[in-house]
């Protein structure tokens, strides 16, 4: 009889399939834009650290408060007076928030696959135009790319309706295969490594008005993408409800954080040695056009195979994350309790349906732009949605050293503390570096702005319920 619950390895599965996904795919292209190779490995020192202290945060917290095993926003409503409204109003803006984001997030991940999908068929990166509706203009490239997106997204649907722990096992193969995709891609780029394609170290970019950044302006431009590299770190607190052992959480997310981070900094340094930084910053499929200029095109058609495997257990990683956002939101009567439906696997049913008709959504913004352009602008509105939750358990973490509540004879207080306040200081730079580009800023909020307004109606008091709603939820808070 299967268990339906997931070990440490399938938890840090899910961390590291979940964080090295479309960020390693696409990011050298990114940060090529966004900074100079100072710049980068700045923006990754600096976002290595932050991201540190707050998985350490999330490790934390999973020892210290057990039962809040629901997921982020369990810390968010934590942060105020059990059944006070301000928890609930807090705990509330969290789930939407970090839903929002994963919703987004899904679309990264999905047109990724593409940028890989089109090594076969170039056809789908055509920039030829089909019609043209107002100020839209479709070309044949967009639409393939939304056409195709739809479909996976669907497929991985049924996917994840298939179980639970099937769905944690069939992640594990995937990550497995993207372990050996990178493997054959250091093979073979790590002796045609040129570091004059990484000179001169300092290089002029421009912000948005096109005015020259100077290296901290490149640093700032550059944190917001390296962060969405990490985006996922929270992944084995947000399965802490399906995970075998709570003590697996923390060893699981500083274990996937360790073995993502010596992915990203490797894989992105030898693609910067082997690709000079105007191809790099034209590449659609960065690891791809690399090693097709070191062996031609017959191992990096073997290589586009790997990162399509990968690409495909990341998208299955992160759609289920995404529906158990909503799910465990319900559960706490964050979200209305339509989204507690489960299958007889125990997959969330009703959740998963409505997150992806939400992705389904957002995936109208890649018909009319290119792959690299779809994935940036995305990962911009993402990531700065995702910092309100970082910095939401941050905070909850630094009032429990602050109260000393669960802290005997002041025991690690002081080490704790610290971390919480680094945290929070990583978040809050990360939002401020994000409000360079103003426009994506405002989006990131915009979403958060919607989901007030929406409140009243998400949130259903609990005499609107059924018995058997009620019931369900009594039995899972």
């Amino acid at each position: 009889m299967k268990s339906n619950k997931l070990g440490l390895w399938l938890l840090t599965a899910l961390v590291v399939g979940n964080m090295v996904g479309s960020g390693i795919f696409m990011l050298p292209q990114s940060l090529a834009k966004a900074a100079s190779p100072t710049g980068v490995l700045l923006a990754w020192l600096l976002t290595g650290a932050g991201v540190l202290m707050l998985s350490l945060v999330f490790g934390n917290l999973s020892i210290r408060k057990p039962e809040l095993n629901g997921g982020v926003q369990m810390y968010a409503k934590a942060l105020f007076p059990d059944g006070s409204g301000a928890g609930v109003i807090s705990g509330y803006v969290v789930s939407w928030g970090y839903w929002i984001a994963n919703v987004t997030g899904n679309v990264a991940v999905l047109t990724t696959f593409i940028g890989y999908l089109s090594t076969f068929f170039p056809i789908m990166t055509s920039n030829a135009k089909l019609f043209t509706i107002g100020s839209l203009t479709v070309k044949v490239g967009g639409l393939i790319t939304f056409l195709i997106c739809t479909a996976m997204l669907w497929v991985m649907n049924a996917i994840i309706l298939r179980g639970v722990e099937e769905t944690g096992r069939i992640n594990f193969v995937a990550t497995a295969a993207k372990v050996v995709g990178f493997m054959i891609f250091i093979c073979f780029t790590l002796f045609a490594f040129q570091k004059t394609n990484m000179l001169p170290l300092m290089q002029t970019r421009t912000d948005q008005s096109g005015a020259a950044l100077g290296l901290l302006g490149q640093v700032n431009n550059a944190a917001v993408s390296t962060l969405w590299a990490f985006v996922g770190i929270e992944s084995a607190v947000m399965f802490s409800k399906r995970a075998k052992q709570q003590s697996h959480i923390k060893k699981a997310t500083v274990l996937g954080l360790i073995i993502s981070l010596v992915i990203y900094v490797g894989i992105t340094m030898l693609v910067m040695g082997i690709l000079t930084q105007s191809e790099l910053m034209k590449a659609d499929k960065p690891l791809v056009d690399a090693l097709q200029k070191v062996v031609g095109h017959n191992v990096s058609y073997v290589m586009a195979v790997f990162d399509l495997i990968a690409l495909t257990g990341t998208t299955i990683g992160w759609i289920f994350l995404s529906a158990e956002v909503p799910y465990q939101a319900a559960k706490q009567g964050l979200f209305p309790p339509a989204f507690l439906k489960e299958n007889k696997k125990g997959v969330p049913v009703a959740s998963l349906i409505i997150t992806n008709a939400f992705s389904q959504l957002f995936l109208f913004s890649t018909i009319s732009d290119t792959v690299s352009n779809a994935f940036n602008f995305v990962v911009q509105v993402a990531t700065l949605a995702y910092l309100v939750p970082y910095a939401a358990s941050a905070i909850y973490q630094l009032e429990l050293v602050l109260t000393g509540e669960t802290y005997k004879n002041g025991e690690g207080r002081l080490v704790d503390g610290i971390i919480a306040v680094l945290g929070t200081a990583y978040a809050i730079y990360v939002i401020k570096a994000g409000m360079s580009d103003m426009k994506t800023f405002l989006l990131g909020v915009g979403l958060y702005v919607v989901g007030i307004i929406l409140y009243p109606f998400m949130k259903i008091p609990k005499t609107s319920m059924t018995k058997t709603e009620q019931q369900l939820q009594k039995q899972t808070t």
